[in-house]
């Protein structure tokens, strides 16, 4: 008889920011199961943000990072639990530490287009297998930064491949809606509330003067933050609140007949590959602002709201980057603190006229594909939703998968 293979252990971390890098975590171990995953062991690093996100995944254990990573208590754990490769979703430092512990490291780059000469610092270029996410469109200066990596290779979307799907075509009177706010504790924000203070009550003000019924508050914002916002404005008459794992986030996405969500990337394309209707809220990172763009540019019509000037311009984001991102991020964020503390009516209100009109505009373009009035017999075709996630593909997942499989041979 033969011995049954020998189980082996593969660590898995995200950055530590928002909840991106844990949903494509989740769908790479998705993908895992049907690929020789049996006989992967898994443990998470750090990631402590997105476990929630992961509580359907089968990782066996947590291990927490000191905030002043210790190339020790790493070493220690690697030798500890035999790690004998890495699948990392965008913490450049924790994939080059790994390779510093002899661990091979798959790295996941969802990113590619924000980089700048700036941030080759922060990027591990030399290991093993980095995959680059597809995107819209990649710059000139993220374009010279991966031409230095030295394993490169380019994936779709790392999105769940098949799973949950729409039961019903968009409506132009939407009811039920999603509204998900991501990416808020970024490393750098000494008060990320900023910007849900700001964005939570006119979003859900706007959905209740949209008509909208039922509505669920989703993302990486606390229960008790979101009851006090949801507390402090006139609301849909059902709203519910809370934090949903990758596959009931999945479900509930395809259920919605709209999304209102901060421009994550994973969110985004998810909702493309549902063709769920999607209205982008106002942006609170430097990818965020691509983000928003590449979806426009996809769908052919913009469904971004966007901040007041007085807030920050986008324009003058981008132009930061150049020397770095985080160069970018302390405009972007000073300017949300700013709004916060001293413009928060002001601020507050733009958005929610801006979402009332993205929501009439979504509701003008769904009912778009019935005949007109002045044309009978024509029609005009709607936006197409999953315009986007089908420009780079669905196979994500399960190349990164593959890429992880084979460094294991």
């Amino acid at each position: 008889m033969r011995a049954k293979a020998e189980t082996r252990t593969v660590a898995v971390a995200g950055v530590e920011f928002g909840w991106g890098s844990s949903g494509k975590l989740s769908a790479v171990l998705s993908a895992l199961r049907g690929a020789g995953g049996d006989r992967l062991r898994f443990i998470g690093l750090a990631s402590g943000l997105g476990r929630s996100v992961l509580a359907e995944q089968p990782v066996e254990r947590w291990f927490d990072l000191p905030d002043t990573r210790s190339d020790a208590e790493l070493r220690r754990i690697v030798q500890a639990e035999r790690v004998e490769a890495a699948l990392v979703v965008l913490d450049g430092g924790l994939a080059k530490a790994l390779r510093a512990c002899g661990v091979p490291v798959v790295f996941v780059d969802s990113l590619p287009f924000l980089w700048t000469d700036g941030d080759r610092a922060d990027l591990p270029l030399d290991v093993e297998v980095y995959c680059a996410q597809r995107c819209v469109e990649l710059p000139r200066e993220g374009a010279r930064v991966l031409a230095d990596v030295h394993h490169l290779r380019w994936v779709d979307a790392v999105i769940v491949d098949g799973g949950a799907t729409r039961s019903t075509a968009p409506t132009p009177h939407p009811r039920r809606a999603l509204l998900n706010l991501g990416g808020l504790r970024a490393p750098q924000l000494t008060d990320w509330a900023g910007y849900p203070r700001l964005v939570l009550p006119a979003a859900l003000e706007a959905l209740t003067a949209s008509g909208i019924t039922e509505v669920h508050v989703a993302g990486n914002l606390p229960a008790w933050l979101a009851a006090q916002l949801v507390d402090s404005c006139v609301h849909p008459a059902t709203t519910t609140v809370g934090a949903l794992p990758h596959e009931a986030f999945l479900r509930r996405l395809a259920e919605c007949d709209v999304l209102l969500t901060s421009p994550g990337l994973t969110t985004l394309l998810e909702a493309g590959q549902l063709g769920t209707p999607t209205v982008c809220l106002p942006p609170q990172n430097l990818s965020q602002i691509f983000n928003g763009r590449f979806h426009s540019q996809a769908l052919g019509i913009d469904m971004r709201v966007r901040w007041p000037e007085e807030v920050f311009d986008e324009d003058e984001a981008l132009a930061l980057r150049t020397h770095g991102e985080r160069k970018a991020l302390d405009l972007i964020h000073s300017g949300i603190a700013r709004a916060a503390d001293l413009g928060r009516h002001r601020t507050a209100t733009a958005v929610r006229q801006g979402l009332v009109e993205k929501l009439k505009r979504l509701a003008d373009v769904s009912g778009s594909d019935t005949p007109g009035s002045d044309a009978p017999g024509l029609s005009t075709p709607g936006p197409d939703w999953t315009a986007m996630t089908r420009a780079v593909g669905t196979a994500g997942a399960a190349q990164v998968a593959d890429a992880l499989v084979q460094l294991m041979v």
